[in-house]
C-alpha cells in the first residue's frame, strides 16, 4: 500500500505543477473605483480574476504587444500660487506629507512624475515680474540684470523637494511673457515681442535654464510663449503669432538652445486645441521643424481629437498636454470627472499624449493667491490659507486613477474603446503589469469583458464612474 501511495503522488506531481503553472497565468486584477456621486473616491473594490469564462456582449481587447508612445507622466503646474502656499501655509510636517502624497508612491501616493513651471509671473503670481525687468524706457540686451531670485523663497525649494521624492519627475517651463522691454508695449501687459528682441530673449530663455540646471533642476522641456494667441489685460501675457514662433525658434531659440542644453526639448504651440492651423504652420517652416521636438495644447477650446489629427500629419514629433483647470464655471463634480478623467486622461493619451499636465496643483480656499485673469480657477487641491488643512478635488482623482498605475516608461499599448459606451485606454509599465482607465459617462452601471492573451475577465462599473483595474503577468 505504500508503494502504491508514493507511485500515486509521483504520478500526481506534474499534474499539480501544471495546476500551479495555470494558477501563476492567471492574474488577479485590482479595481480601483470613483464616483460622480463622491461615495467612492480611489476606492478599492472586488478584484477579478483572468480565466476562459464568458463574455459580456461589450469586449475591451488589449494587445501588449502593439505599442504607441512612451509616457513621461501625469502631473500639474507648481505655480508661484502653489509654492507659496506649499511653503508658507503648511507647517514642515503638512508640507512633507503634502508632498509624499502628490509626488511619492508610497501608501497610495499619486507618484505625479511631470510638472510645469511658470518662466517669471503668470495670472497665478503675487505680482507680475520677469527675471531682467528694467525701468519704463530702459533696455537690458546683455541681461545684465537677469536673476531668478524672484523664485528662490518658494518655487525652487518646492520643485526641489519633489524632486527629492520623486527623482523621476520631469520639469518643463514657459514664459507667460518676456521681459517689458522686449516687447511692443514696454510692459509685462500685452503687446507682442519686438523682432530685434528675438535673440535677447532667447538668450533669456537659454539664461533660465541656466540658471535652474546650476540648481540641480534639469529643464525637460520649453516652450517659448504660453498661449501666444491671447493678451490677457491684467496679468504677464505676449502675442506671437504661428510666422514669428517660427522664425523666433528656427533662427534664434533652436540654435542657441541645441548648443547650450540639447538635451532640453522645444515644445511649440502651447494653446488651445481649436488653432490646429497654428502649429501645423511651424512644423511645415523647414527650419523651425528641424528644432521642434513636439507640440503642447491646452483644453479651452477645440476638440482633443485635434492632437490626434495633427500627430497623422506630423508623426515624427511628439505630443503633449500642458494646461487644464477646472473651476466655479463647471461646477456639477460628476460631470468633471468625465472631463478630467474620460477626456484628459483617456482620450489625451489616446491622442498620443506622452504627458498631461493639469493647472495648479494647489490653490487657497479663495481660488488664489493671483494677480489678475482666472478669480474662479480650482486647484488639484486646496490648501486653507490659514489652518493648512488640505482639499482634495476632482482633478486629484482623476490623476490618481492614471498616475498612480501609469509610470514613467510605460507604453500605450492597443485597446479597443467605445465599446459599450466606455472611454478607455490601456498602458504596459516597464516592470511588466498593466493598467487599464476605463470611464463610464452613462447613467446606469456597465459590464463588460477584458480580452488579452486568450483569457478574459469580466466585472461592472458603477453609473458615471472613473475605474482603473491593474494586474501583473498574463500576456
Amino acid at each position: 500500500m505504500a508503494f502504491k501511495k508514493n507511485t500515486m503522488r509521483a504520478l500526481m506531481l506534474p499534474l499539480l505543477a501544471g495546476c500551479a503553472l495555470q494558477a501563476s497565468a492567471s492574474p488577479t486584477v485590482e479595481a480601483w473605483v470613483t464616483t460622480g456621486d463622491q461615495a467612492k473616491l480611489m476606492s478599492r473594490e472586488k478584484d477579478a480574476s483572468f480565466g476562459r469564462g464568458a463574455l459580456q456582449r461589450a469586449v475591451i481587447d488589449i494587445d501588449p504587444s502593439v505599442r504607441y508612445q512612451e509616457m513621461t507622466g501625469f502631473g500639474a503646474s507648481i505655480t508661484d500660487a502653489s509654492a507659496h502656499l506649499i511653503q508658507k501655509r503648511l507647517n514642515p510636517q503638512q508640507r512633507e506629507a503634502l508632498m509624499q502624497e502628490l509626488f511619492g508612491t508610497k501608501k497610495n501616493g499619486l507618484g505625479l512624475s511631470f510638472t510645469r513651471l511658470t518662466i517669471g509671473s503668470s495670472d497665478f503670481s503675487m505680482t507680475n515680474y520677469s527675471f531682467d525687468d528694467m525701468p519704463p524706457g530702459e533696455s537690458d540686451y546683455e541681461l545684465k540684470n537677469f536673476s531668478i531670485e524672484p523664485n528662490r523663497a518658494e518655487v525652487l525649494p518646492t520643485v526641489k523637494q519633489a524632486l527629492a521624492i520623486n527623482p523621476q519627475l520631469k520639469v518643463m517651463a514657459s514664459p507667460w511673457s518676456a521681459p517689458g522691454w522686449m516687447k511692443t508695449s514696454d510692459s509685462i501687459l500685452t503687446g507682442s515681442l519686438k523682432p530685434e528682441a528675438y535673440r535677447a530673449f532667447a538668450q533669456y530663455l537659454v539664461r533660465y535654464v541656466d540658471a535652474y540646471k546650476a540648481e540641480g533642476i534639469p529643464m525637460f522641456a520649453l516652450t517659448l510663449q504660453n498661449e501666444p494667441h491671447f493678451e490677457p489685460p491684467d496679468y504677464a501675457g505676449m502675442r506671437v503669432e504661428e510666422h514669428g514662433r517660427a522664425t523666433f525658434i528656427g533662427s534664434h531659440l533652436g540654435p542657441l538652445l541645441e548648443k547650450a542644453h540639447p538635451q532640453t526639448r522645444i515644445l511649440d504651440y502651447d494653446h488651445n486645441w481649436d488653432r490646429l492651423y497654428s502649429p501645423a504652420y511651424v512644423l511645415n517652416d523647414a527650419k523651425a521643424n528641424k528644432y521642434v521636438d513636439g507640440v503642447a495644447w491646452h483644453c479651452y477650446g477645440g476638440d482633443v481629437r485635434a492632437q490626434a489629427a495633427l500627430h497623422d500629419a506630423y508623426p515624427d514629433k511628439e505630443t503633449w498636454f500642458t494646461e487644464c483647470s477646472g473651476g466655479d464655471w463647471a461646477p456639477n463634480w460628476d460631470d468633471n470627472l468625465q472631463f478630467f478623467g474620460g477626456t484628459m486622461m483617456i482620450k489625451s493619451t489616446r491622442g498620443w499624449a506622452k504627458g498631461v499636465l493639469l493647472w495648479n496643483l494647489a490653490l487657497d480656499e479663495n481660488k488664489g493667491p493671483f494677480v489678475g485673469g482666472c478669480k474662479t480657477c480650482r486647484g488639484v487641491v486646496t490648501i486653507d490659507s490659514k489652518t493648512g488643512a488640505i482639499a482634495r478635488n476632482v482633478e486629484y482623482y482623476a490623476l490618481a486613477h492614471a498616475s498612480r498605475f501609469v509610470r514613467p516608461g510605460a507604453h500605450r499599448i492597443e485597446s479597443t474603446t467605445g465599446v459599450g459606451g466606455l472611454d478607455t485606454v490601456a498602458f504596459r509599465n516597464v516592470d511588466g503589469s498593466t493598467a487599464l482607465l476605463v470611464a463610464n459617462p452613462a447613467r446606469e452601471p456597465r459590464s463588460f469583458s477584458v480580452r488579452t492573451g486568450g483569457q478574459n475577465f469580466s466585472y461592472t462599473v458603477p453609473a458615471r464612474s472613473m475605474s482603473t483595474f491593474a494586474w501583473k503577468g498574463g500576456n
